[in-house]
């Protein structure tokens, strides 16, 4: 479930500061019993962790997707200590169980956890102990631990770590730690430590978000089953943060009955994630169709309105465009004005040539929701889609200021520049899209296309130089770093 990435912050640490000599001590964290990171300094960790994680995973950008998982996390992080400060919830595809709490309040979530979660409860309570993670600030505390391991030890376990979020075998993990598992032992049992801690107040935080508290325990026995099942949590157990003991299990459990039982209500939007991504994780559009049919046919559903829209993203996804409307137009009389349905409607109605009413729907929903994050990406998707660039422009352009560290941001608004033919902003999106993605090569490349762009004006070309060399200074800093002859990992 978490892989807290105390490794991706040691690597952070030393290449944050690309002006300066590599530096293999950790900074000074003071007093461990209240320490916690400079605002500063964890949010380039954060910025660095991000473009690790978009490298190296696959991040869902669907606006329908993130809202939900951003919405699920807002709500549960307003009930913890850590309110009042800013999070990132984000989806991984990925088919392993597992869920994982970086710097700057980052957290990942597999698809496969979404998946393997029965209940919304479930689902909270996996999000609830990473926030835990983070509002007791145990990000600091490990990077206390991890400054007085030896340099082979810490990079032994940063290799390990990082293949463990990015969805290597535990044969290669194994590989890498060989007989070096002694000289962890001790920074992994403080690990297991925030573990116990995180279940204790993630359940509080489950339970002040009106989410049944015996969820946690719960989950702990289908992922304990899910292990032994298929292998996907199957790395060495002192490897694993979180090893999902008979002891943890019965800890969870317990715990639970000290707080009220309750039914809660399932929002309607968990379910039509999950109905989404199953209709995705099949081979083939027929193959996905045939599920939903049969499931419908036979009433084997949790909810008959999330299996129809699978359904109906199962049929978009093999052209049925026709079908696909009728089986939506069901389920939108008894919910006429839900943001996944009424989104859908549009990517149907695009889907099927009518350009105009596609952006006319989007205009509708996002007037409603003026200023939204994911309808105004949603929106600017649609019109560029229809071969509206400029209207799209319009929308990204100021929003994009806010949202600049944004890759999914940039992207739109390369796409959208580019076909209100402006050129070089097109390609100065483009580089810091691949930029964030940890691409800095090819953002150096975009950068001098767009420097190279006629007419362009003194402001922009001083802009773009002073960006490039920016870019420029941290990869030149990086090789020499890796040509010192001092060890990375």
């Amino acid at each position: 479930m978490t892989h807290y990435l105390l490794g991706w912050v040691l690597l952070m640490s030393w290449v944050i500061q690309p002006a300066q000599a590599l530096d293999y001590s950790l900074p000074d964290m003071g007093d461990s019993s209240g320490a916690y990171l400079d605002a500063r300094l964890e949010n380039k960790l954060g910025d660095a962790f991000m473009r690790y994680v978009r490298a190296s995973s696959e991040v869902i950008d669907d606006p329908l997707l993130s809202s939900y998982i951003q919405g699920l996390g807002d709500k549960l992080s307003r009930h913890s200590d850590a309110r009042g400060r800013s999070f990132h919830f984000f989806l991984v595809k990925n088919p392993i169980i597992n869920a994982f709490a970086g710097p700057g309040g980052n957290i990942g979530i597999h698809t496969g956890l979404v998946m393997e979660s029965q209940t919304e409860s479930e689902l909270a309570a996996v999000v609830a102990h990473e926030i835990a993670h983070v509002s007791q600030h145990h990000l600091a505390r490990m990077i206390q631990a991890a400054d007085q391991m030896t340099l082979p030890a810490a990079g032994l376990l940063l290799a390990a770590i990082l293949l463990g979020v990015a969805g290597a075998g535990s044969a290669a993990a194994a590989a890498l730690i060989g007989g070096q598992a002694a000289l962890m032992q001790k920074q992994i049992n403080f690990t297991r430590s925030n573990e116990r801690e995180a279940d204790n107040i993630g359940m509080k935080i489950l339970s002040r978000s009106k989410f049944d508290a015996r969820a946690m325990g719960v989950f702990f026995q289908r992922m304990g089953r899910a292990s032994n099942r298929s292998g996907a949590m199957a790395m060495p157990e002192f490897l694993l943060s979180h090893p999902v003991t008979s002891d943890r299990i019965a800890d969870a459990l317990a715990r639970a009955e000290k707080y009220p039982y309750r039914q809660t209500k399932e929002d309607l939007s968990y379910h039509f994630t999950k109905a989404t991504l199953r209709a995705q994780q099949f081979g083939s559009s027929r193959s996905a169709i045939r599920h939903f049919e049969s499931t419908l046919r036979d009433g084997r559903y949790r909810n008959e309105d999330a299996d129809r829209y699978g359904y109906v993203i199962a049929l978009k996804r093999g052209r049925q465009y026709a079908r696909a409307q009728q089986e939506l137009a069901k389920v939108l009389r008894r919910h006429p004005s839900h943001t996944f349905l009424l989104v859908t409607k549009a990517r149907l109605t695009l889907a099927q040539g009518k350009k105009e009413s596609a952006v006319s729907i989007m205009r509708s929903i996002l007037k409603r929701k003026p200023g939204d994050y994911y309808m105004t990406l949603a929106t600017a998707d649609i019109m560029l889609k229809a071969r509206q660039p400029k209207s799209a422009y319009r929308l990204l352009k100021k929003f994009s200021r806010s949202h600049s560290d944004d890759a999914y941001v940039m992207r739109l608004l390369s796409r959208a520049a580019a076909g209100s033919g402006k050129k070089a902003e097109s390609h100065s999106a483009l580089a810091e899209y691949h930029y964030l993605r940890g691409e800095s090569d090819v953002a150096v490349q975009q950068l001098r296309i767009a420097l190279k762009t006629p007419g362009l004006s003194f402001q922009k070309k001083s802009k773009y130089e002073a960006r490039s060399r920016q870019i420029d200074a941290e990869i030149r800093a990086l090789k020499k770093k890796k040509g010192s002859g001092k060890k990375q990992f």
